[in-house]
């Protein structure tokens, strides 16, 4: 019984590791999107905005 106790908990360490690594390459993407973003509004770049914002929208929604 101890045994199996120690591999719930080993798959419950896994699960939450599994969700902050999710959570942080998300972010990365965003902020990425974000500064991408901000260069094709800068430069005038239209399809490159409404892509980017598209990606950007569609990453918010999950």
């Amino acid at each position: 019984m101890d045994q199996m106790k120690v591999t719930n908990y080993e798959v419950m360490l896994g699960l939450a590791a599994e969700m902050v690594w999710d959570e942080a390459i998300h972010k990365v993407r965003c902020e990425k999107l974000y500064r991408e973003i901000d260069i094709a509004l800068a430069s005038g770049d239209e399809v490159a905005f409404r892509l980017l914002t598209d990606e950007l929208k569609s990453l918010e929604k999950q």
